[in-house]
């Protein structure tokens, strides 16, 4: 990896909430933090959380922790679903492409190693498989969405 695709990628966690990578390449490993600044929570009403940041730092992910809360209160009786989050940082596909089946739907059965979706990171497809059996009771984010690491993807219905 040469000095210029260095540049890249900090220009890259720059404009995004990145706070971590790490690029294995010919034995070589290079790991770029972002420094991480206090962030202030400023909530606008009960189901939306905004994020401002000081003047230098870069956005940082504190809206998504407030998501599971958020997506928790929409649902009655949500207290016994397990969530199944985002692995990485990414764009979220529900399937393999235009005309294919969906992956997963509300009220589909699930199981420890079926996909439930594809989440893209810089140009590779990665399948998310569920860890747990239940039923889909909600899909947590809209195809070609972008997606944080640890943001709820779906609710899952254990019973």
């Amino acid at each position: 990896m040469d000095i210029k695709q260095i540049q890249e990628l900090v220009k890259l966690m720059n404009k995004t909430t990145i706070g971590e990578i790490t690029i294995e390449e010919d034995g070589r490993k290079i790991t770029i933090k972002q420094k991480k600044d206090p962030v202030q929570n400023i909530v606008a009403s009960s189901t939306q959380t905004f994020s401002q940041p000081s003047a230098a730092a870069a956005p940082a992910p504190a809206p998504v922790a407030a998501a599971a809360p958020a997506a928790k209160a929409e649902s009655p009786k949500s207290d016994n679903y397990i969530t199944i989050k985002s692995p990485m940082i990414g764009t979220f596909y529900r399937q393999a492409g235009p005309g294919k089946p969906v992956f997963a739907n509300v009220d589909d059965e699930v199981t420890p190693g079926k996909v439930v979706c594809i989440i893209e990171a810089m140009k590779l497809f990665n399948e998310i498989e569920s860890d747990i059996k239940g039923k889909i009771v909600k899909v947590l984010v809209d195809d070609a969405s972008p997606v944080e690491y640890d943001q709820p993807l779906f609710l899952v219905d254990p019973s």
